[in-house]
């Protein structure tokens, strides 16, 4: 197969002249955000691997990361960041999930996450680490 055929969603993306609010806030998000380096590498050591039982791998962390990010900038609980994931490309886009090959977390594995970033401190960390670097551009995230 050659590239990837263009889905509906995307031809409208493609077609659609005027970027959103929320298109150009995660646009904005995905350069200024230390991905890799400071959060991945943050998260990494209390992230589940791939157990050798089998089972479902779990969601990519960088995925995880993001739709953790997602849900503090749009204050969604659990069952509203799903259902935005389901319905909203432009996040779907931005947490890095292709519909037509990637299951879209559930409400219960974002909830696991989220237990996952308390039980370590880490949700805390993560919130300082983007917005220091959100200050340092002259933006900074409340609370």
């Amino acid at each position: 197969m050659g590239g990837k055929q263009l889905g509906f969603s995307d031809y409208e993306q493609t077609t659609a002249k005027k970027q959103t609010k929320r298109e150009k806030f995660l646009a904005e998000m995905e350069e200024v955000v230390p991905w890799g380096d400071a959060l991945i590498a943050l998260i990494q050591p209390h992230y589940p691997k791939t157990s050798k039982k089998g089972g479902r791998p779990p969601y990519p962390l960088a995925t995880m990361l993001r739709i953790h990010l997602l849900q503090q900038w749009y204050s969604l609980s659990d069952p509203a960041m799903e259902e935005a994931l389901i319905e909203v490309p432009t996040m779907r886009r931005f947490a890095g999930i292709d519909l037509i090959s990637d299951r879209i977390p559930d409400e219960t594995t974002i909830l696991t996450f989220c237990h996952l970033l308390e039980k370590n401190a880490l949700g805390e960390q993560i919130f300082e680490t983007v917005n220091t670097h959100l200050i340092a551009r002259g933006m900074s995230m409340q609370g």
